[in-house]
């Protein structure tokens, strides 16, 4: 897509209509809102086809975003939510058929294209574009591996109460690659990071929202006032709630490299798998499959 025949002028913001083949957009222009849920099938995974859609999507709202400037006008996103457009499903991570694809046909290249252009994504979200906007995690369902760290590279993540959130990744013996270690050890302790990972454990969000990890829980089915109630908060103290995250950046700064680091020890963790781990990923994509033929 494209924003070329976009009509830049605040009357009509509401005209935006952005349509990606694995994004449905969704603009709010009353509170500067732009929300993209993801839209995969058969199964809501972070394909690269997604990944490509998202990169595309983010470069349109730079691109938007500078024309306003250009324009001597503020830019019309305060708040970009990344949300999923399947019911009851956020994602279930990774695509893990095209990751056996890659491994058993010895496309290391392939593979590391991917993962690149996953860290080239979540990076750009975590420092929101190089923009004034915010970016919030919008979580109504099981929010898996990949979809965590999606999420954990917002600035805020608003959570429904009961759903499942965890790294799986230890069932077919990889780790979350694209940001997980990075992105969670700046909200709590490094040693908690690692019991995650290295136990598969799968949280509620209640449990992640005590521990620090979710900052908004709300009830089943009310996730959107949530986000519609923070967006007003948001701004009557935007200047305190800018400078904390600010001071993070500060305290705990995240470079490109430390994620390129680690996605380059997951690529070469992920060709060097074993059979064995080779087959559970295979038995997982099947029962990923039932489970959204059976929803």
């Amino acid at each position: 897509m494209t924003t070329q025949n976009l009509d830049l002028t605040h009357d009509h913001a509401a005209d935006y209509n952005w349509i990606y083949d694995n994004l449905v957009c969704e603009y709010d222009p009353a509170n500067r809102v732009m929300q993209f849920n993801m839209n995969t099938q058969p199964r809501p995974n972070f394909t690269p086809a997604l990944m490509h859609d998202i990169r595309s999507f983010q470069q349109s709202v730079v691109q938007v975003s500078e024309e306003y400037k250009n324009q001597g006008e503020e830019s019309p996103f305060d708040f970009l939510v990344l949300g999923s457009a399947i019911p009851g499903v956020y994602s279930l991570g990774g695509d893990l058929g095209f990751f056996l694809d890659c491994i058993r046909g010895g496309k290391r290249q392939v593979l590391e294209d991917y993962a690149i252009l996953c860290i080239d994504v979540l990076y750009d979200n975590y420092v929101n574009l190089n923009q004034h906007l915010r970016t919030v995690a919008l979580i109504e369902g099981d929010a898996l591996g990949a979809a965590f760290e999606a999420a954990l590279s917002c600035d805020v993540i608003i959570a429904e109460k009961g759903v499942k959130i965890g790294f799986p990744e230890v069932v077919f013996n990889m780790f979350p690659g694209m940001g997980a270690y990075s992105f969670l050890s700046r909200r709590i302790a490094p040693a908690q990071v690692e019991c995650m990972i290295n136990t598969g454990r799968m949280f509620t969000s209640d449990e992640l929202h005590d521990m620090g990890v979710i900052d908004i829980l709300a009830e089943p089915g009310e996730a959107k006032l949530a986000l519609r109630q923070f967006v007003r908060k948001h701004d009557r103290s935007a200047m305190t709630r800018d400078a904390v995250l600010a001071m993070r950046e500060v305290v705990l700064p995240l470079t490109y490299e430390e994620l390129k680091r680690i996605v380059m020890l997951w690529v070469d963790s992920a060709m060097a798998l074993p059979d064995r781990d080779l087959r559970m990923m295979e038995r997982l994509v099947k029962a990923q499959s039932r489970k959204m033929h059976a929803a």
